[in-house]
Formats: structure tokens, C-alpha cells, sequence
């Protein structure tokens, strides 16, 4: 199988899971007791305005024209109009996204770069107590509640020593005064890196055992492989050895990447509640607790997207980090 042919099977199967999930989520909104139009009623709308966005929606049609027009509007970035708000759910959406993609993201990638490097070395070195502290430390964090680590940083680091802000992106006043301007224009601000620096802490410490232990046992396995005692038997410099034991090691760590960064967001949600930052997680318990389901239902088709897309390119990457794995599943020569 060429690796053009590969790619365009990977994407056909990626286009298919997203439309499956999303027709999933609409059937799973729409069997639910009750109706949006007596929700829209409750959230104070008139006659007129329901009236309007049940021709828009479809909301008073069969359930085929239904999902017709709900596919339709998503493929133009209209996921609805939320009721608590009164704004597109895409408008209020995607400011939420960006902010919890500022946090994860870096967090997690930071999280598999200093775990990898910790399960490289440990794994080299076995048996001591540099192993036995690491592997002690790792796990003790990774058992600790995410949120409650959170607040023993926020009580350590914030109530106790003063060095960083207990909640938020930023000030109030700050907030305020960056009205209108660019949401980059916050990253050249020492006050946002401070109110930063706990949330990333907290998802680094929590999400470490996996890259850790993970490269660890990779390590030991791929050490005893013949290659390796050939590349030893050239004399290759000590850093170069190393290198390539971590990239033949590395490839179960680049596959759980993307599954960290899914369960990153279910975490999310009570360290951006902890930490009141205004992310993706927030927003979804607050539209949990106000029935607004337009919202819910597109947080929940994000959520799934990222999941989806994250193992996409896990699997272009596979063949590319491995020159063991060809694209047809055969050994390359």
C-alpha cells in the first residue's frame, strides 16, 4: 500500500468517525424528554424569536429534515444559537477552545519531553535509587486527584509564599483594559505567565507517570535488541547511541500522546474550575448547569473531534518515527 493511498484511507476513516459522532450526538440531544422550543420559552424568548429559529433550525420538522439541516449548519460553522447567552454557540465556543488549548497542549507536550528523558534515564540506570525515587515520585503525584493537586499548589505556592495568582487568566483590570485587542497581545504579559505557571504545573505533575514508565519499560526492552548491540559493536558515540534507543523507544510514548491529550479534557474540567480559568472545560459546566444543550452538544462533538483527529496523527506519524514499520505493515528494508 503506497503511502498516498495510506493517508487518503486514514482520512476517509477520520471524516467518517466525526460524522458518526456528531449524527450520534444529534439523535442522543434529540431523544432526550422534552423539546427545545419549550426550552427556548423558559430562557424568556418571545413567540416571534422561537418562531424564527425553529424555521432556521427545523426544530418543527420531521426528524430526517432535522438532521439534514443540522449537518448543513455544521459544515458552515453553525452549531446553533445558545440559550443562555443568546449568542452562536461557535462565537461563544471558540474563544473557550483557544484557552484550553493554550493550557493543554504546552502542558502535555512539556509533560512527555521531561517524562521521556526521565524514563530514558531511569531505564538506562536501573536498579538504583534514582530509579526507585523517580518511579515513588511520579506515581505519588499521578495519584493524587488533579484538582486536589491543584489546590495544594494554589495553598503552597499562592496562600502560603505569594508567588502566583490563586485563579483566572488574568485581572480583572487587566481583562478590562485588553478589551477589543488581540488575544495574543496576553502572552507579552508577565501577570498572564504568572496565573499560567500553577494550571501547567498541575497538568505536568499529574499527566508525568505515563510518559515516565512507559519510556522506561521501552528502554529496557529495546537495550537487549540486537541492532543496538551492533551499533555498540561500531563504536558509535555515546550520544548517538542514546539517540537512537530513544527513537526506537519512544514510538508506545508518541502513541499515548494524543490519549493524554483526550483525557486531559475531562480533567480540565475541575482544574480550569479550580483554577476559574475560562476554558472549554468551564464553559461546559456552566451550560450543564443551565440546560443550554446547543452548547453542551458542540463541546461535546469538540471533544470528540480532538480525540479523533489526535490519534489521525498518531498513525501518520507511526511509520515516519519507526523505520522498522512500513506503511503496508512489513518490515522496511
Amino acid at each position: 500500500m503506497s503511502r498516498l493511498r495510506y493517508f487518503a484511507q486514514r482520512t476517509a476513516i477520520t471524516i467518517a468517525l466525526i460524522f458518526l459522532v456528531a449524527s450520534s450526538l444529534f439523535l442522543f440531544f434529540r431523544l432526550m424528554p422534552g423539546d427545545y422550543s419549550s426550552l427556548l420559552v423558559q430562557q424568556g424568548m418571545s413567540a416571534d424569536q422561537v418562531a424564527r429559529l425553529e424555521a432556521k433550525w427545523g426544530l418543527n420538522a420531521p426528524l430526517h429534515e432535522q438532521y439534514i439541516s443540522y449537518i448543513t449548519n455544521l459544515l458552515t460553522a453553525d452549531a446553533g444559537q445558545s440559550f443562555r447567552h443568546s449568542t452562536p454557540v461557535w462565537a461563544l465556543v471558540r474563544p473557550r477552545i483557544i484557552n484550553s488549548a493554550i493550557l493543554v497542549f504546552p502542558a502535555i507536550t512539556a509533560t512527555y519531553i521531561i517524562g521521556s528523558l526521565i524514563g530514558t534515564v531511569i531505564g538506562r540506570y536501573r536498579d538504583g535509587f534514582l530509579e526507585k525515587s523517580s518511579i515513588i515520585t511520579v506515581s505519588v503525584f499521578h495519584s493524587i486527584p488533579d484538582f486536589f493537586l491543584g489546590i495544594l499548589l494554589i495553598a503552597a505556592f499562592s496562600q502560603n509564599l505569594g508567588l502566583f495568582p490563586t485563579s483566572g487568566m488574568l485581572s480583572t483590570e487587566t481583562s478590562i483594559m485588553l478589551r477589543g485587542e488581540p488575544f495574543w497581545h496576553r502572552f507579552f504579559l508577565k501577570e498572564f505567565w504568572l496565573h499560567y505557571a500553577l494550571p501547567f504545573i498541575t497538568i505536568t505533575l499529574y499527566f508525568m507517570q505515563y510518559p515516565a514508565l512507559i519510556m522506561r519499560n521501552s528502554v529496557v526492552e529495546v537495550s537487549n535488541q540486537e541492532f543496538l548491540h551492533y551499533h555498540r559493536l561500531k563504536g558509535l558515540p555515546r550520544m548517538r547511541l542514546l539517540s537512537k534507543l530513544m527513537r526506537h523507544a519512544s514510538l508506545p510514548v508518541v502513541t499515548l500522546y494524543p490519549i493524554s491529550l483526550a483525557s486531559s479534557i475531562s480533567g480540565l474540567v475541575l482544574i480550569e474550575i479550580v483554577f476559574n480559568w475560562p476554558g472549554i472545560g468551564r464553559l461546559l459546566v456552566d451550560s450543564v448547569l443551565a440546560r443550554d444543550f446547543p452548547v453542551i452538544q458542540f463541546v461535546f462533538l469538540v471533544a470528540a473531534v480532538w480525540v479523533i483527529l489526535g490519534n489521525f496523527l498518531v498513525d501518520l506519524l507511526y511509520g515516519v518515527i519507526d523505520p522498522r514499520v512500513s506503511v503496508g505493515g512489513k518490515e522496511s528494508e
